[in-house]
Formats: C-alpha cells, sequence, structure tokens
C-alpha cells in the first residue's frame, strides 16, 4: 500500500511539474535585442577591398567565436554612380552591455588581430574609409527578435531596403512606433511577406527622433510590386487614414543595399 502511494505522490509531482514547465514556456516572451548599424564612407576601389578583407577573414569570424550570429554586411546599390560609397555592418545583441564586451574581447584575440592587420594598422595616408558612423537602436516591442530572411535569389540579385523614418519631436516618434506595434503595421508587412529582418527605434544616432526597419526582397521587380499591393491594401488604407496617426512622419530615408557574398543573411 505504502509503495503504491509513494509511486502516485511521484506520478503526481511529475505531472505537476510538466504543467509548470509547460505554462513557462507558453507565457515566454523573447527579450529584447539591441542593434548596431556601423556605416562606412568610402571612395576607392582600393579601400572596398581593405574593408571586404577585414570584414570576412577577421570581423565576422571574430563575433562568430563570441556566439554572435546574423551579422549582416551590405553595400549600397548607389555605390556605382556615386562619390561616397556606403557600407553597412548590422550586429544584433542581446543586450547594450555586449558593446564594451565585443570591444575588449577583439583586443585581446590574437588571431582578429592578425587577420584584420591591414585594416587596424592601416597609415595615415591610406586610411581604409574616408568616416564611418555608428547608429545604435533596440527593437520594437513586438518585433523584438530579428528574423532571417526567406529568400531564393541569388545574393547578387537580392534587394534589402533599408528605411528610416524621421519624426518632428519625441512625442510624435512614439506615436509612429505605436503605429508600427499597436496599430499592427508589423503586422501588416508579415502578412504581406515582406520579409523584414528587424525593427527598432534608434537611441543614438544622427536622425533622431526616428525609427529604422529592414524589409528584403528577391530583386527590385519583387520590391516594387509588394510595396505596390502594401499602398493598395485595405488595412493600410484604413490605418494611414486614422486621425491619431496623421503628422507621426517628417522625413523619411530609403537606401537599397545588396548583400556581400560573406554577409550572414
Amino acid at each position: 500500500m505504502k509503495k503504491n502511494i509513494h509511486h502516485l505522490v511521484r506520478l503526481l509531482f511529475v505531472i505537476a511539474f510538466s504543467l509548470q514547465i509547460r505554462t513557462v514556456n507558453a507565457g515566454y516572451k523573447p527579450g529584447k535585442e539591441f542593434y548596431q548599424l556601423t556605416v562606412y564612407h568610402f571612395t576607392t576601389a582600393s579601400q572596398e577591398k581593405v574593408l571586404d578583407n577585414y570584414l570576412e577573414k577577421a570581423f565576422l569570424p571574430a563575433l562568430h567565436r563570441l556566439g554572435i550570429k546574423n551579422i549582416g554586411v551590405f553595400k549600397a546599390l548607389a555605390n556605382d554612380t556615386t562619390a561616397n560609397k556606403l557600407l553597412y555592418v548590422f550586429v544584433p545583441m542581446k543586450s547594450i552591455e555586449m558593446l564594451r564586451t565585443i570591444r575588449t574581447k577583439l583586443d585581446y584575440d590574437t588571431a582578429y588581430q592578425s587577420a584584420g592587420a591591414e585594416y587596424i594598422n592601416a597609415v595615415f595616408k591610406e586610411p581604409p574609409y574616408s568616416r564611418m558612423e555608428i547608429i545604435l537602436a533596440e527593437s520594437f516591442p513586438l518585433a523584438p527578435q530579428m528574423i532571417i530572411p526567406q529568400l531564393q535569389s541569388p545574393k547578387k540579385e537580392r534587394v534589402y531596403e533599408l528605411r528610416s523614418y524621421e519624426s518632428a519631436t519625441e512625442k510624435i516618434f512614439s506615436n509612429k512606433v505605436k503605429m508600427f506595434n499597436e496599430g499592427d503595421e508589423i503586422g501588416l508587412f508579415r502578412r504581406l511577406k515582406f520579409n523584414a529582418t528587424f525593427y527598432s527605434s534608434v537611441i543614438a544616432g544622427a536622425g533622431m527622433p526616428n525609427l529604422m526597419y529592414m524589409t528584403c526582397f528577391e530583386n527590385m521587380a519583387d520590391r516594387n510590386q509588394h510595396w505596390k499591393d502594401f499602398v493598395a491594401d485595405p488595412y493600410w488604407k484604413k490605418l494611414s487614414s486614422l486621425p491619431e496617426y496623421q503628422d507621426n512622419v517628417s522625413h523619411i530615408d530609403i537606401i537599397f543595399l545588396q548583400p556581400a557574398e560573406y554577409s550572414d543573411f
């Protein structure tokens, strides 16, 4: 009798524990991410070569060793026709503290120092870039984790669209962020399969207050068709006409990018 009771108690304990785990998992919400977007400005083919070698052979491998994945490297499609050429490096982080951790780790990573020597030790008269800028952002509440785009085309054919929406004031900016989240503009992008990889509020950058997000397409024709569908969608027409969401964007920057062959996505 006692043996049966002990067996029953153990069984009930296992069942209760399993139910507790399921309850915790069901209520689990992934934490927010932080994104560092480094923009390199350069003018010459030799600078581009140094940047590519550094990123492909030193920087990305070093971050991979630190457990950081899904690093994006993109070049502006306009680079072919402009003197000021742009290269973007996207690094997702689980916490803001990782900024300092990455720098400290790189300082003591001998493999990184060796592979990146040409870039790291560049001389005064031959810098690997004209100027660089860093944008720091945090993910939206209803899009806390970045998503790798599900595309079939070769990287050289893809078009990644980086958008920055500026607002007149911080309060108006919050209204635009609300439009994306509670207004479900994010949901509309998902339903229309825009392959958005991240949505974020900029917390340090030149165009604040602003948000940034990136959508990804097989090619430019695919991009144009998606936006045509977006503008014609009944939900967008309804959402964009609501009085509470009027005049919440004062300036938009749109940059068309193409992933480097060594980019993680």
